[in-house]
C-alpha cells in the first residue's frame, strides 16, 4: 500500500491491474483506514485517470452482490456528487417524474458524503425502502416502474469504505465510481459529472456499455444539466453544447437550484415539485433533465418537444399522484 500511496504522490496513476487488486484488498480488510485516506486524496489531487476508473470499475462489478433485475429498457440516473453547489436532489426528482411517466428506472445510489443530502438518504426520507430484498425490489419496479438500489448493500467494498469517506468529507474517486457500478447496469443512462475531463472519460468507459447514453457537465461546475450555464453532453456519436435558449428559456440564478439545510427540508422541496408546486426554475430544470433522458431512449423526438412534454406532467402534479405522496 506504501507503495501505490509513494506512486500516486509522484503523479503516477494506478495500472489496471493495481486498481483492480486495490478492491480486493479492501474487501479482505487488509488496508488500514489512514493508508486508504491517503491514496485518495493522492489520486484526487493529481486527477483520475481512465485505467483506474476502469479497474476499479470492474472490480466493483465483479465483488458486486447479483442482482437479477432486467436491465433492458431500463434506466439509471446518478451523478458523480461532489460538484459542492449544494443543488437539490435534481437527479432523484428526475427519476421519479420519468418512472411516473412510464420509464423504467433502477436507480443506483449512496448517501451524501460530500453533501448534506445524497440520493438515499432523500428517497427513505420520502418513504422508499433501501432494501436488498429481490421481492421488494421487484414489486416497486413492476408497480410504480421505479427501484432504488442503495450501494452499500450491493458493494462490499463501498460498504467497507464509508467511514473512511466520510471522515474525508471530500470527493474522492468513489465519487467518480458511483454512476458507473449499478450491479443492474442498465441499458440506458443519464449521468453527470463534476468535471469536463471526468465526462470525456465517462464517455470512452460508457461506449461499449449502454445501449444508449448521454454524459454532462455543466460549463460552471454542476454535475447536472443546469440553466445556469451552457452544458457539455457527450453521448455515443457525438459531443455537444446545450444551451438554456435550446429550450427557449432565460438563463437563471445558481440561488434558484439551492436545497434543503437538512434531509426534511430536501424530501420537502422534491414533494414540492412533484405535487406540481415547485417554482418556474425547478420545473423547468427537472423537464430539461427528463427530456435529455427520455431522448436516450427516443432519439428522433426533438429536446424541445421532450422538454414541453415533460413541463406539462410536473406541472400537472402527475408524479406525486403516482407514487401517493402525501
Amino acid at each position: 500500500m506504501k507503495r501505490l500511496i509513494e506512486k500516486s504522490m509522484q503523479g503516477q496513476a494506478l495500472s489496471y491491474q493495481e486498481s483492480y487488486q486495490l478492491i480486493e484488498d479492501i474487501n479482505t480488510g487488509i488496508i488500514q483506514a489512514e493508508n486508504l485516506a491517503a491514496l485518495l486524496i493522492s489520486i484526487q489531487i493529481r486527477g483520475v485517470q481512465l485505467n483506474e476508473l476502469t479497474g476499479l470499475r470492474d472490480a466493483l462489478l465483479h465483488f458486486a452482490t447479483p442482482v437479477s433485475l432486467d436491465g433492458t429498457n431500463a434506466l439509471d440516473l446518478c451523478g458523480t456528487g461532489g460538484d459542492g453547489k449544494d443543488t437539490f436532489n435534481i437527479s432523484t426528482t428526475t427519476s421519479l417524474v420519468l418512472a411516473a411517466m412510464g420509464i423504467k428506472v433502477i436507480k443506483h445510489g449512496n448517501y451524501g458524503v460530500s453533501s448534506i443530502c445524497g440520493s438515499s438518504n432523500v428517497l427513505e426520507e420520502l418513504g422508499f425502502p433501501l432494501t436488498d430484498d429481490l421481492k421488494i425490489l421487484e414489486s416497486t419496479l413492476n408497480k410504480q416502474n421505479f427501484c432504488f438500489l442503495h450501494a452499500p448493500m450491493f458493494h462490499p467494498t463501498l460498504k467497507a469504505v464509508a467511514s473512511v469517506r466520510k471522515n474525508l468529507g471530500l470527493r474522492t474517486i468513489f465519487n467518480s465510481l458511483g454512476p458507473l457500478v449499478n450491479p443492474v447496469q442498465p441499458e440506458y443512462q443519464l449521468t453527470g459529472t463534476f468535471s469536463l475531463e471526468l465526462a470525456q472519460i465517462y464517455q470512452y468507459m460508457l461506449k461499449d456499455k449502454r445501449k444508449s447514453f448521454k454524459v454532462v457537465h455543466s460549463l460552471d461546475g454542476y454535475d447536472e444539466i443546469t440553466l445556469t450555464d451552457t452544458t457539455r453532453i457527450y453521448s455515443q456519436e457525438k459531443e455537444i453544447n446545450r444551451s438554456f435558449s435550446d429550450f427557449d428559456l432565460q438563463r437563471i440564478a445558481p440561488s434558484a437550484l439551492l436545497g434543503g439545510k437538512t434531509i426534511k427540508e430536501s424530501a420537502h422541496i422534491i414533494r414540492t415539485i412533484l405535487s406540481g408546486n415547485g417554482t418556474t426554475e425547478q420545473n423547468n430544470i427537472i423537464a430539461c433533465n427528463a427530456a435529455e433522458a427520455l431522448q436516450c431512449l427516443n432519439p428522433d423526438a426533438t429536446i424541445k418537444d421532450l422538454f414541453k412534454e415533460s413541463l406539462a406532467f410536473i406541472q400537472g402534479g402527475h408524479t406525486s399522484k403516482h407514487f401517493n405522496f402525501n
